[in-house]
């Protein structure tokens, strides 16, 4: 387990707005994702009954959308023990393999940060 006092403050934002999400939209994930340039992109999980998307691959859609062509880091914010192939594969796809990949419990605290490939 990681503080988040001992996070460097761009990685301690991103959890704590991917926290902010979660507890806001009452979802069962937040996620927030930091492009190359700074910009941070916040998500909840979306659960409708023609479209299920984490909360994660919500917020690099977002990004994505906003044009982004890279990520520095993400973090998602779920009671879940790791991050599902396909987020950290969404992950992959924008920041490449190497991109950290922030796992944190609804109080902030980092869990574990793992690769996106």
């Amino acid at each position: 387990m990681t503080e988040s006092s001992a996070l460097d403050p761009e990685d301690r934002k991103i959890v704590t707005l991917a926290r902010s999400a979660r507890a806001r939209n009452g979802v069962p994930e937040g996620a927030a994702v930091r492009d190359d340039t700074g910009r941070t992109y916040v998500a909840g999980s979306v659960e409708l009954p023609s479209l299920r998307l984490s909360a994660l691959r919500t917020a690099v859609a977002m990004a994505v959308a906003s044009g982004a062509r890279s990520l520095e880091a993400a973090a998602v914010v779920s009671d879940a023990e790791a991050a599902a192939a396909e987020d950290l594969a969404a992950v992959a796809d924008l920041g490449g393999a190497g991109t950290p990949v922030l796992l944190a419990s609804a109080d902030g605290s980092v869990r574990a940060t793992v690769s996106a490939g």
